[in-house]
């Protein structure tokens, strides 16, 4: 029988008291079932999520963090002990020691790091609308342009591709759209774009190109088989929540995609860590929570799991919290009748328990200190803990701004990825074409001109004889007249004939 995996995250406490030796551990086996960390703010999240993070690292299992604050950087650097610290470890019983962990930073914005990209096309029409919340009408346009450039060999890499499709479909190439794909409909084509140029004001632009990101390239380990902390870094992103979505939404969409299925594995693939997670699900379209809804539930066949770490549980929406399979729960304050009456509700979230009165204990528990729900390696629910929350070994500040640019100096990856690509695509194709066009429309135009301009030959006009005889009447008298001289001339020969 193979041995268990678990982590080690704290200690039990009873009526408030550490109880030495008696340790609180997850099972690896259960971590892509998904997970939450919760608490107000200075309640000890962020430390809660550092500790998962190395416990992971240190059993060769890579992370994706996605770090809004700025203050998960530490992970890169030894921690340094102090009185707290040591006392923390002699109640858990565990050998502390400051280590680092090996570190990649990551950005979509003007944070350094290595340039997270991916093209419109691998975005595809499904996911993209759900980003740019269109209806069924817009929706199915912009599945109409995405087969109109995969049958024409264009290539749909950044949001300039698809501004310059639409533009065409609206109207140079309305005609040739239609004969073959169905009706354009002009104002869901206009409305499609205003959702583009507000996706573009808030740095949409930085997220679409090339070259494009493999997340294959998430799952490395390091030399001593750490596996990699991957942290982007979203500090100037917090006022966008709408980028942030996109992004998010993408990279999951290419996870789950390119991922193989793994059924039930040991330890997971790779972690996602999503920080702040409340900018994700506010003011999200119904559409697009569904479809986060449907990757968070088979996503975990791959060997995926996603942690979501926000103030309260309320943040999340309640299909995709009841899928989360382990919970970390900080102390949360109730100042309001409202906040009382929520968290008696949040409180039936946890397993029913004899040795804890959750609902007291959530508004008790002190900094460091947490209420802890999972699963086991079978996926059973095990009894809620009141738990003192393990040291980090890294350390629990932020690193100098010259430790990250040696860190992103030393990286691998920003060779491979943060250079400019820009092929011929769909933008450059068309604009050629549109160009030709209205090239051709400008000489038929000035051909129709230089027509009318032309002096026409002058006709000499007829006098009245002329018309008269030109006239259906003239022509009668000419016959006439015709006659008469023909039959003189018949009598005349005649005669002289017989004079003979």
């Amino acid at each position: 029988m193979t041995k268990e995996t678990t982590l080690l995250i704290g200690g039990v406490m009873v009526d408030s008291t550490p109880i030495d030796g008696q340790r609180v551990t997850l099972s690896a086996k259960s971590l892509n079932r998904h997970g939450l960390i919760s608490g107000a703010t200075g309640t000890g999240k962020t430390k809660s999520l550092q500790v998962l993070i190395e416990e992971l690292s240190g059993i060769g299992v890579p992370s994706l963090v996605m770090d809004i604050k700025g203050d998960i950087s530490g992970l890169g650097a030894k921690g340094s002990t102090n009185k707290i610290i040591e006392k923390r470890a002699h109640h858990i019983q565990m050998d502390w020691i400051g280590k680092g962990f090996p570190i990649e930073f990551m950005s979509i914005s003007e944070e350094p790091g290595v340039s997270l990209k991916s093209t419109i096309s691998e975005f595809g029409p499904v996911i993209l609308s759900k980003i740019l919340s269109l209806n069924d009408t817009q929706t199915s346009l912009l599945s109409i342009l995405f087969l109109f450039c995969d049958d024409k060999k264009l290539p749909l890499l950044d949001l300039d591709d698809l501004k310059t499709v639409l533009r065409y479909a609206a109207g140079e190439g309305k005609s040739e759209i239609q004969k073959t794909y169905g009706l354009v409909p002009i104002n869901s084509a206009h409305a499609v774009m205003r959702r583009i140029t507000q996706l573009e004001q808030q740095g949409g632009n930085r997220i679409f190109g090339e070259p494009s990101f493999d997340v294959d390239d998430l799952c490395k380990t390091d030399e001593n088989g750490l596996g990699m902390v991957n942290i982007i870094r979203l500090t100037d992103v917090q006022s966008k929540p709408a980028l942030f979505s996109a992004f998010m939404m993408a990279l999951l969409a290419e996870v789950f995609e390119v991922f193989p299925e793994k059924g039930d594995v040991d330890k997971p693939e790779l972690m996602i860590f999503i920080d702040e997670a409340h900018l994700i699900f506010k003011n999200a379209s119904k559409e697009l929570l569904n479809q986060l809804d449907t990757i968070i539930k088979l996503i975990r066949s791959k060997g995926i799991g996603v942690v979501f770490i926000t103030q309260t549980p309320d943040d999340i929406p309640e299909n995709i919290l009841s899928q989360l399979g382990f919970k970390i729960q900080h102390a949360l304050r109730a100042f309001t009748a409202k906040d009382r009456k929520a968290i008696k509700l949040l409180s039936q979230n946890f397993p029913e328990s004899d040795v804890y009165d959750v609902e007291n204990l959530i508004t008790e528990l002190g900094i460091g200190e947490a209420l802890i729900s999972s699963l086991d390696r079978k996926g059973r629910p095990t009894p809620l803990v009141h738990s003192l929350m393990r040291p980090p070994y890294s350390r629990m500040d932020i690193l100098e701004s010259v430790e990250i640019k040696t860190i992103i100096k030393d990286s691998k990856l920003i060779a491979k990825y943060n250079k400019e690509l820009d092929r011929e695509s769909a933008h450059e194709i068309l604009m050629e074409r549109i160009e030709q066009m209205l090239e051709k429309d400008e000489e038929d135009k000035e051909e129709k001109n230089r027509r009318k301009a032309r002096p026409r030959t002058k006709r000499r006009e007829k006098n009245q004889f002329e018309k008269i005889m030109s006239s259906s009447i003239g022509t009668t008298i000419v016959r006439e007249l015709t006659r008469g001289i023909l039959g003189v001339f018949g009598i005349s020969t005649s005669t002289r004939r017989r004079k003979r």
